[in-house]
């Protein structure tokens, strides 16, 4: 038994040993990986302020940027499209292979292509420049190699060069996919602002799932009115409070003054806290146990600010208020999951 039990701690330790190795060369990846992106930050200048330019310059003018590469850059590629595309940036991304078999009629007149490869030179994507060029497209290259024939034929050239890939072999694109793809992220977000992009476009582009309901619902689409809103006037007695709040299902009551302005706020976490201390809590003016000058919303605001607020300030229940301060609803927070925005 006793030899039994030493060799289930020899294996634990050998198993926690090789756990250990398995985190040091994962750190070591990561910080190859960290080292790459801060390279290519280091290195971002002329080239990518051009390439911000040209593709502003396209987007005004009607066109979309045509993102391409092969191998692990065409999945990249396809993402850095895809952010874009959702963030008012339109893009599309093309394969060369396929661009060379009919989608090459994807690339307008208009457009302007953004070419990756961190050699610089793909056969696949370098047969892809010169239908671009007579096209009258312009090129921006993503590559490591600025001698390359991809740095040669573009018009615009960001460099995407590391020091080395994460791979031990330093042969699988790790390193430098990242880097490019930390980049096609700057790129976009540069866009997005350059543009006056706002929250309500994002919206547009997001009508369905979670997101979208958030970006799309107003607080007066989702706030309790009339009986399922609670109210009392100041100077009433918590008890009054509580059946305001029983009637209306609701977990809070606004407390307001003769013009229905708000005073306060009580919630039953107000009651549970206070209740033990004061055996006749219930006969208390509702003011001596009220949050005065609560946080209100506006009608107009965005579901999105209101989870905000709730994330932010921890409480579940906020008064809707209009122009002078007067009531005119109120937003539970467990009212938004049957809403499909939490």
């Amino acid at each position: 038994m006793v030899g039994k039990n030493r060799l289930r701690c020899s294996r634990s330790v050998e198993n926690r040993e090789i756990a250990l190795d398995y985190l040091k060369r994962a750190h070591e990846v990561l910080d190859i990986e960290i080292s790459g992106i801060e390279k290519v930050k280091t290195n971002m200048g002329e080239g990518f302020i051009q390439a911000i330019d040209a593709m502003l310059a396209t987007v005004k003018n009607g066109g979309k940027v045509v993102v391409a590469g092969v191998g692990k850059n065409w999945h990249i590629g396809n993402k850095m499209a895809a952010t874009f595309t959702s963030t008012g940036t339109p893009a599309v991304a093309l394969h060369p292979i396929e661009a060379m078999h009919g989608d090459f009629g994807i690339v307008g007149e208009r457009d302007i292509l953004l070419a990756m490869s961190y050699s610089g030179a793909s056969d696949e994507l370098i047969a892809l420049l010169q239908p671009v060029k007579r096209k009258g497209v312009k090129i921006i290259a993503l590559t490591g190699e600025m001698e390359s024939p991809l740095a040669q034929h573009a018009d615009i050239l960001v460099s995407v060069n590391v020091d080395q890939e994460a791979c031990p072999f330093n042969m699988a694109p790790t390193t430098s996919t990242t880097a490019t793809l930390a980049l096609g992220d700057a790129m976009a977000m540069v866009m997005l602002e350059s543009r006056g992009f706002k929250i309500e476009d994002y919206a547009k582009l997001h009508p369905g799932g979670a997101i979208g309901r958030t970006l799309l619902l107003h607080v007066e689409d989702v706030m309790r009115t009339g009986a399922r809103c609670a109210t009392v006037n100041t100077g009433q007695p918590i008890r009054e409070a509580l059946l305001a709040m029983t009637g209306a299902k609701s977990g809070c009551v606004a407390i307001v003054e003769e013009d229905n302005t708000l005073a306060g706020i009580m919630t039953d976490g107000d009651l549970r806290r206070h209740l033990i201390k004061t055996p006749d809590l219930v006969e208390q003016p509702v003011e001596s146990i009220m949050t005065a000058h609560p946080i209100t919303l506006s009608k107009d605001m965005l579901a999105l600010e209101i989870l905000n607020i709730y994330e932010t300030h921890n409480i579940d229940d906020l008064i809707v208020v209009d122009e002078n301060n007067r009531v005119i609803g109120a937003v539970d927070i467990q009212d938004l999951p049957k809403l499909k925005i939490l």
